[in-house]
């Protein structure tokens, strides 16, 4: 239930977002980064400041990972899943850091992209 509430409430943060849910509700959520690490340690950042334990959560990233360090940023605070679009030339790396953090990771094949 989780990943799908984080894959709907994505679409309503304007640029660059990732989204943190938990118990169908949103923890942490990093937007208007230029980069998905940034917008991940955002992420994190913000569920802490306001009291969540990020451990167990999901992570919906509204654009594709171009890169596995935004992955290994979610499997450090306890991310369990990430659901995102797929697409870049890197997801096979995406792939492999998410299971090396124990992470499911979902492809929708769809991008939640919002200016």
């Amino acid at each position: 239930m989780d990943l799908h509430f984080a894959w709907a409430a994505v679409a309503s943060v304007k640029s660059n977002a990732i989204l943190l849910a938990k118990g169908e509700k949103a923890i942490g959520i990093g937007a208007g980064q230029m980069s998905r690490v940034d917008a991940a340690f955002v992420a994190v950042y913000k569920a802490r400041q306001q009291g969540h334990d990020p451990a167990g959560s999901v992570l919906e990233s509204a654009a594709f990972f171009p890169f596995a360090d935004g992955v290994d940023e979610a499997g450090k605070a306890g991310v369990t899943a990430i659901i995102q679009p797929g697409g870049s030339v890197r997801d096979a790396e995406v792939v492999a850091a998410a299971d090396q953090h124990h992470i499911a990771m979902v492809f929708t094949g769809k991008r939640q992209f919002r200016h």
